[in-house]
């Protein structure tokens, strides 16, 4: 009898045994197939990262306003007016591709240094503030067609004009802004060059006609345009290093808002639109000699 007894439970334990099991079994295979269900499905949306912000071209659109970065200080590129109005180069272009988007736009005041991490934090959609294009750059952000041509320049007080930068004494020094090419060239090529490194165009301004430093080297663009509109400079070296493109920027990744942008150009190229934005901001800078040797028409750099 008590035999039977310890048979009949041990039979009833082993039971609830292997339900349990099997309870827990099918949990952990549901478990295991939401978690396959949601990977799938981010795998398949696939737009963002945890770590990237940044919105769609069809998020813009339907939010009605477009965030764009640029410059307040750097005219003719990109600066406010004495009304207030953000006015220029870059600026001409930023209205247009609102224009043609159909939204309204916010202009985001930006400084040199400041240019990648607007893109990579989702504070503006497009960078639009004379942006070189480097391989360095395009690892952080995505980088459009070209609408510009670049080369570095260095500009100097007529009573020492600077020629080569071999001509720097012991003691000299050069007056860059933070976070553009040429202080990574001249820390890379030169690094005996002491630099002064300022953070606003108008700083740096302050700091060469305040007699700071031998010479100030930056975008050739923005220091012809400096010894043009400021008796007593001289660019003494219009063309250093490698010349390159200036482009709109996007966030990494944002590929709707990038097409949009390389189909707008190309488009605008058809109707000779850069051409008639260098005559329209920076003819009075520069007149027109610099016109075919600056602006890149469709992208097409020739």
């Amino acid at each position: 009898m008590k035999k039977s007894i310890f048979v009949k439970a041990l039979a009833i334990l082993t039971a609830a045994v292997l339900l349990i099991a099997s309870f827990a079994g099918c949990a952990g295979n549901e478990s295991s197939a939401s978690d396959k269900s949601s990977s799938s499905a981010a795998d398949k949306e696939g737009s963002k990262s945890a770590d990237v912000v940044y919105r769609t071209l069809d998020e813009i659109k339907s939010s009605g306003k477009i965030k764009i970065g640029v410059f307040s200080d750097k005219n003719p590129f990109g600066y406010v007016d004495e009304n207030g109005e953000y006015q220029g180069y870059d600026v001409y272009f930023a209205n247009r591709l609102v224009k043609d988007l159909g939204v309204d736009v916010e202009f985001v005041s930006t400084e040199a240094a400041s240019r990648v991490e607007f893109l990579e934090t989702g504070k503006v959609d497009i960078v639009l503030a004379n942006f070189t294009v480097t391989d360095e750059r395009a690892e952080k952000v995505d980088f459009a067609l070209p609408y510009m041509n670049v080369a570095l320049g260095v500009v100097s007080p007529d009573s020492r004009v600077i020629k080569s930068l071999d001509e720097l004494k012991a003691g000299d020094e050069v007056i860059v802004i933070t976070g553009t090419t040429a202080e990574t060239y001249l820390t890379e090529k030169y690094p005996n060059i002491k630099l002064q490194k300022y953070d606003t165009y108008a700083n740096a301004k302050t700091a060469l006609e305040n007699g700071q430093a031998a010479a100030w080297a930056n975008d050739n663009t923005e220091v012809i345009a400096y010894a043009l509109q400021n008796k007593g400079y001289t660019v003494g070296i219009p063309e250093l290093g490698s010349k390159d493109t200036i482009a709109p920027a996007v966030s990494k990744g944002n590929k709707t808002l990038l097409d949009w942008i390389n189909s707008e150009i190309e488009a605008l190229g058809k109707e000779n639109f850069f051409h008639a934005d260098y005559e329209a901001t920076l003819t009075g800078t520069y007149g027109s000699d610099y016109e075919e040797k600056l602006v890149v028409e469709g992208g097409k750099v020739n």
